[in-house]
């Protein structure tokens, strides 16, 4: 019989790091790979009371959100300097992009008040550089340099309601499926010019877009 998977932060380390390399993706250092430790703890322990996410198991946790959302922190490109995670939930990708590319400021956006509560937590915690905005991201007024999406419920209608949000000359990430995307890039309309998608580990055809928005268009 297999021995449970262990919380503890080296075991979860050397876990994150051996999934993350058969994405083909580099290791992370020792003390970020602690803070998701701590991350995979706090998740685990909100989960049991709250449904922060649907995926509940731990190896699911640090393949399907983990992975992937270290996948999209390090393809952002450079230059990014203020970010929107749209309808965060558990802070996918949002709080991984603050653990991993620090130099950025993460918004979280989550209109559900338990998950908001978890994700003000989070941040406490991992004492990252995010902030936490309880409500409709459509709500908001300021224009990011960047606008994440993903398994954000109504997926076409939040992608066409949000793109304002990505300042002239600012990046889309949409994490989706193949099948999902090209409706996706039509919400967005034509104001995005869209790269290459990325493929991520996890199945399901998931893959990760990059959407620049046009420089010289209105705001």
């Amino acid at each position: 019989m297999n021995a449970e998977p262990s919380t503890d932060p080296q075991n979860v380390s050397l876990r994150l790091n051996a999934l993350l390399a058969a994405a083909g993706e580099g290791p992370l250092e020792l003390a970020l790979a602690g803070r998701f430790a701590e991350l995979l703890s706090l998740i685990l322990r909100w989960n049991a009371r709250v449904n922060l996410t649907a995926i509940r198991d731990e190896e699911g946790i640090l393949t399907r959100h983990f992975v992937e959302s270290i996948t999209c922190a390090r393809a952002l490109p450079t230059g990014i300097a203020t970010l929107l995670d749209v309808g965060s939930g558990a802070g996918f990708p949002g709080i991984p992009i603050a653990l991993c590319r620090p130099e950025i400021a993460v918004t979280l956006a989550e209109s559900q008040g338990k998950k908001a509560a978890f994700l003000q937590e989070a941040v406490r915690v991992l004492g990252v550089a995010a902030k936490v905005h309880s409500g409709r991201a459509e709500a908001l007024t300021t224009q990011f340099d960047c606008v994440t999406l993903r398994a954000v419920e109504k997926m076409p209608q939040a992608v066409k309601a949000t793109g304002w949000l990505v300042r002239p000359g600012g990046w889309m990430a949409l994490m989706t499926t193949g099948k999902e995307l090209d409706i996706l890039k039509a919400a967005a309309g034509v104001e995005f010019t869209w790269a290459e998608p990325r493929q991520l580990l996890g199945g399901d055809d998931r893959l990760l877009a990059l959407g620049a928005r046009g420089p010289n268009l209105p705001a």
